[in-house]
């Protein structure tokens, strides 16, 4: 390969680690073409990208990209699966995909912002529920102190107007 292509593939990488939002990185050892090509579909149709990649370009690439300790998981065959939203998404549809489908695929590591994830990290990543369940869990979470603050307030003032309502049925009857 011609030193230019070399540089441009670099550079790409290079902005790929910069932008992402999340990466996974995968050793892909095992899969045949077809399964790679239904993987990268499933993995397309939530707008995360699947490249495979050579590991000295990669290392490089990471290391342009203030990413230095990414540089030992690019080891044996290396395919990258990365997206600019949902920092859950890849690790989930990885799973999925490996449960699902028996592969011999593994996950190796990977990484969001400049948090660098083991292969433990991203399979736990993978077991969270989607954003917005977290985000409704967080806003439930802020909401009850206020609800049982109402409630303590409003049960004196409850009490009295059902002793109030009660007396005011027994001077009515009688």
């Amino acid at each position: 390969m011609p030193r230019e292509a070399k540089v441009r593939i670099v550079d790409e990488l290079r902005e790929i680690f910069s932008r992402c939002t999340v990466a996974v990185l995968t050793d892909y050892r095992g899969l045949t073409t077809t399964e790679l090509t239904e993987l990268r579909r499933n993995l397309n149709k939530s707008e995360i990208s699947y490249r495979v990649v050579k590991n000295t370009m990669a290392r490089f690439a990471a290391e342009k990209a203030d990413k230095s300790e990414l540089a030992g998981y690019f080891e044996g065959p290396v395919a990258i699966a990365y997206g600019y939203g949902d920092i859950i998404a890849p690790a989930k549809l990885l799973a999925d995909y490996i449960r699902t489908s028996k592969s011999t695929l593994t996950i190796k590591g990977g990484f969001a912002g400049d948090r660098i994830f083991t292969a433990a990290d991203v399979e736990s990543l993978a077991t969270l529920p989607p954003t917005e369940v977290l985000l409704a869990r967080v806003l439930a979470g802020m909401q009850s102190p206020i609800y049982r603050l109402i409630n303590s307030l409003a049960s004196p003032v409850r009490g009295l107007m059902g002793v109030l309502q009660a007396r005011a049925k027994q001077l009515e009857g009688g």
